[in-house]
């Protein structure tokens, strides 16, 4: 997966800085998510023992990270002239360099997340882990395609601007359709998965207006996708799982699920905000939270690396196509003999062939 997220997040930015994007994913180091997994998923760590139940971290990994991912880029700033100014309403809207590159990368992490989910029970050899497996694979796709299909449409009649195929939309709400069924997806009936999915199509793009309004600057629309996925999906799991809501559970025992569920959504909150905090409070003492104006207009694949992603020596020719003389005619198209010059001719060998 961190192949697809490498070859999404460098398409998703300039191509000046995609040399940096591909070192980060290489040196992409945790230090976050190993203490909420042992709170998770440990026999002895504290969530798990008070009954929390998340199949492939819904919570543990995607909404964490859609918190971190929100703090970071508000301590980190919009980048130079994406928004004018703090009260002006105009932005400039900055594009990714490929989106070639970005749709490999998501489907990369699509077969990658189908391998995640379908992984996370963690073994396949006992009684049953086979139906399990496949059911946890099929309401993935159906995740996945439920957000697809419903924000493909919805640009389509005019919903989110002009009416088009946007790709790059649908794309991001294929992901957090895939997000969304994390907690509950070896408990859910096919229909729910799918149902799931289509719910989180317009998750998505409510917390990417909001952004924008809040004037915090996510290239890559990650608190959308991970933060709206992993809340949503906690909560679809209280409601679309087998022992749900909506399957006639009684309605104090589903309040106490819920209420379960808010807690660990402010856990993971809070441990997500005191790290960030505490990493950037650390990083501005040292002022390297962000590198100079200088750099950043140059591109990072310059200024830190010294690798451009694009060379400019890699679109030349040598020697230069414009000084060379040469008296041969080259040609990728068929000639005839020039024998076959007048029309007599070129009508007699037009009817051999």
């Amino acid at each position: 997966m961190q192949c697809g997220f490498a070859c999404l997040e460098a398409g998703a930015v300039r191509s000046k800085n995609t040399t940096n994007i591909i070192m980060k994913n290489i040196m992409d180091i945790c230090i976050i998510y190993p203490p909420i997994s042992h709170w998770v998923w440990s026999e002895i760590g504290w969530l798990n023992q008070l009954g929390y139940i998340d199949f492939s971290g819904c919570g543990p990994v995607h909404l964490l990270g859609g918190v971190c991912s929100f703090f970071g880029a508000v301590f980190l700033g919009p980048r130079l002239g994406r928004f004018r100014s703090k009260y002006d309403s105009e932005k400039e809207e900055i594009v990714g360099h490929s989106i070639p590159l970005v749709g490999i990368g998501g489907m990369i992490l699509i077969t990658g997340f189908l391998a995640f989910n379908g992984g996370s029970l963690g073994t396949m050899t006992n009684p049953g882990d086979g139906e399990i497996i496949a059911r946890v694979i099929s309401n993935t796709v159906l995740g996945g395609t439920g957000g697809g299909i419903t924000i493909l449409l919805a640009t389509k009649i005019g919903l989110f601007g002009p009416a088009t195929w946007n790709f790059s939309m649908t794309l991001n709400c294929a992901l957090i359709g895939m997000v969304s069924v994390c907690a509950g997806v070896n408990n859910m009936a096919m229909w729910a998965s799918f149902l799931c999915g289509v719910t989180a199509g317009p998750v998505y793009m409510l917390i990417h207006y909001a952004m924008l309004w809040c004037k915090v600057d996510d290239p890559l629309d990650a608190v959308a996708v991970h933060f709206g996925g992993g809340l949503w999906g906690l909560i679809a799991a209280s409601l679309f799982a087998n022992n749900g809501f909506v399957f006639g559970v009684t309605h104090e025992s589903a309040m106490v699920h819920l209420s379960s569920q808010n807690d660990r959504r402010r856990c993971y909150h809070s441990v997500g905000v005191s790290r960030v905090l505490h990493h950037v409070r650390d990083t501005e003492s040292l002022g390297k939270l962000r590198v100079s104006e200088e750099d950043e207009r140059r591109g990072l694949d310059i200024a830190m690396h010294n690798e451009p992603g694009y060379h400019p020596m890699g679109w030349k020719t040598y020697p230069a196509l414009g000084s060379r003389k040469s008296s041969v005619n080259i040609s990728v198209l068929p000639t005839l003999d020039s024998s076959l010059t007048t029309k007599k001719h070129r009508s007699e060998y037009e009817t051999k062939l």
